[in-house]
């Protein structure tokens, strides 16, 4: 009746407690399944093997774990049906820092670490999720808390993996390594209960370690609660966070954490690992249908492999219709909804070369094929990206296959970078209208047409130049002169803008001439009559001001208009730009270069006319 683990005969009212032979004892993996279950808080179901594959007692766990290393690493083909199926994500969590793709600093860091044998007492991992930061988590609590094959070592960057501690921590059994969800133990209670654990010592490890996941959602009161504790802990405790959410924790927090960023990994990475991965599964995957999982995961590990595990199944169906079982691009493309590659350059072909019918029935035809408008667009603007950054590094496209690359490699040779441009801002715009869109399908083809009859528009640069060069070439306008003595009609008074201006202010009406000065680009001045347009940055109504002013200074009633756009520079624009280019002019001055070139931190100072109020305080009289 007692609870001691020397009590290895089973419960005394069980029949044959204790007699299941030593080979009968459960594997690795189903040690795993049990510890991972447990940890995540699943209900414990009825074995359906037979009672030897219970977990053995805890003096006899060294010697079932001391076989690990003889065990294959490839799993059978067929499973055991009374174990459940474990998804790839899990069954290919890292068990040692060589398996952690994508995070070499980090590990370099830590090596460092231990082997100068400075720890530091709390850790912070951060980043998207699926990059390892759990995982990260307990790979640091084996490391600390590993003894070797023979019990004798210490911390290591590659623990033993046959030890009771690394056993036990793979399994999520061990008592000193306690994992917390901060998720569902937000309270400060819960926090209390470890500031209360800290106290104690280490039961049979060398340190206690409490991983808190997801550690951004605990309270307020929660996090100034741990403060003290993180700050100071015990020698024999030390505090492992992992968060997606860095922003959200306190900076009390950060100063207390040594941090670490996990990134992205690179998608040729992903797909690499994919493929090592579809080996020991025994599966045959195209290279591009892998590199559209390592894309479609977005630098996610976790994401990637659920994708793969999706993919795998998909491809399991088809062999069971009578067709091969090889994961094979079109297929992730149809799994996941994404447009075919030939089809997404095919519609790109359509909006460069103007043909919107055979556009629409493209769009049309992907649709009906169970792509969604949105990846349709963001496919497009993937290709214009790819186009961009081919064009301005002068390598190769990023492109599995050769056709896509050498099609994409001549587009980037024969379209201009601000055609480029401008229809990776028109496909954006679009893309977010199809987003927003109470249909998609309608959104997108009107995006995509205004895109075709849109991106081959000449820029506002070239558009100005056409008009200049067409007004210059205009023939003028010829003047009649009536035999019967008929005399021309009389062209509109100019005024000189300036003398306009003058006269403002020399009746008193000096704010409406600053304005004047400031904004004020004209562009008609005739005998009552001002038209003129202001830089966008101006919103408020000046009209009824200008009018009153004047009125004041010439005694007649003025219309004034406003243009969104054209004349003259302002008084203001016209005074900097003389400023700016007389300052060139200077420094183009033989003597000026001498100097800059004696003197290469030398400033060319404007000295200026009207003395600053200080001076006249101690100008004399």
């Amino acid at each position: 009746m007692g609870d001691s683990p020397d009590n290895s005969d089973g419960l005394p009212w069980e029949p044959g407690a204790g007699d299941a032979p030593e080979d009968n004892a459960p594997s690795a993996a189903e040690l795993e399944d049990a510890g991972q279950g447990s940890m995540f808080g699943a209900a414990e179901a009825e074995p359906v093997a037979p009672p030897a594959t219970e977990v053995p007692p805890a003096k006899e766990t060294p010697d079932v774990a001391l076989t690990v290393p003889s065990e294959p690493l490839v799993e059978p083909t067929a499973p055991d049906p009374a174990q459940p199926y474990r998804v790839l994500a899990r069954k290919y969590r890292p068990q040692t820092f060589s398996e952690l793709i994508g995070q070499e600093p980090m590990v370099r860091t830590l090596a460092n670490a231990i082997a100068r044998d400075r720890l530091a007492h709390a850790f912070l991992m951060t980043g998207v999720r699926g990059v390892g930061k759990t995982s990260t988590a307990r790979l640091i609590a084996k490391a600390l808390n590993c003894v070797g094959p023979d019990g004798k070592g210490g911390p290591t960057i590659d623990p033993c993996g046959v030890c009771e501690p690394c056993t036990a921590i793979a399994e999520g059994r061990h008592i000193d390594v306690i994992e917390m969800d901060a998720a569902s133990h937000t309270g400060v209670d819960d926090v209390r209960e470890i500031i209360e654990a800290v106290r104690y010592s280490a039961v049979s490890a060398r340190y206690k370690i409490y991983i808190i996941d997801e550690v951004h959602m605990l309270s307020r009161n929660a996090f100034n609660a741990l403060l003290k504790t993180l700050e100071e802990p015990p020698a024999h405790v030390k505090f492992l966070f992992a968060t997606t959410e860095v922003d959200k924790l306190p900076v009390t927090v950060l100063s207390r954490t040594q941090r670490f960023d996990l990134r992205r990994i690179p998608a040729e990475l992903l797909k690499e690992h994919f493929a090592e991965i579809c080996r020991k599964e025994g599966v045959e995957a195209e290279d591009e249908a892998l590199a559209i999982v390592a894309n479609a995961a977005e630098g996610s590990v976790r994401d990637g492999l659920s994708i793969l595990d999706q993919a795998i199944a998909h491809a399991d169906m088809g062999a069971d219709e009578g067709s091969d079982s090889t994961v094979t691009a079109e297929r992730v493309q149809s799994m996941l909804g994404l447009a075919d590659k030939g089809a997404q350059r095919r519609l790109l072909g359509h909006l460069l070369e103007g043909e919107a019918r055979p556009l629409l029935a493209g769009v049309d035809e992907q649709y009906a094929l169970g792509v969604e408008p949105l990846a349709m667009m963001r496919a497009l603007m993937d290709i214009v990206h790819r186009i961009t950054v081919s064009q301005v590094s002068g390598g190769e496209p990023d492109a599995p296959s050769a056709e896509e690359r050498a099609e994409l490699a001549a587009w980037a040779e024969a379209i201009p970078a601000g055609r480029l441009h401008r229809l990776w801002q028109l496909l954006l715009k679009g893309h977010e209208e199809v987003r927003q869109a109470p249909d998609p399908l309608v959104s997108a083809r009107m995006a995509l047409l205004r895109t075709l009859h849109a991106n081959d528009l000449p820029d506002p640069g070239r558009l100005a130049q056409i008009i200049a060069d067409a007004a210059a070439n205009a023939p003028s306008a010829p003047t009649t002169t009536g035999s019967e003595g008929t005399a021309e009609a009389p062209a509109a008074k100019s005024i000189d803008w300036r003398d306009l201006v003058a006269k403002l202010e020399d009746a008193g009406q000096h704010l409406a001439a600053s304005t004047m000065k400031l904004q004020i680009r004209p562009i008609a001045i005739e005998s009552e009559l001002l038209r003129f347009s202001r830089d966008a940055r101006y919103k408020d109504d000046i009209g009824p001001q200008l009018r009153e002013a004047l009125l004041a200074a010439t005694g007649e009633r003025w219309q004034i208009e406003q243009a969104p756009e054209g004349g003259a520079p302002s008084l203001v624009e016209q005074e900097q730009q003389a400023a700016a280019d007389a300052q060139r002019e200077a420094r183009e001055h033989p003597m000026v270069k001498a100097a800059f070139a004696a003197f290469p931190d030398a400033e060319l100072l404007e000295e200026t006319q009207t003395p600053s109020p200080r001076r006249d305080w101690r100008r004399e009289a």
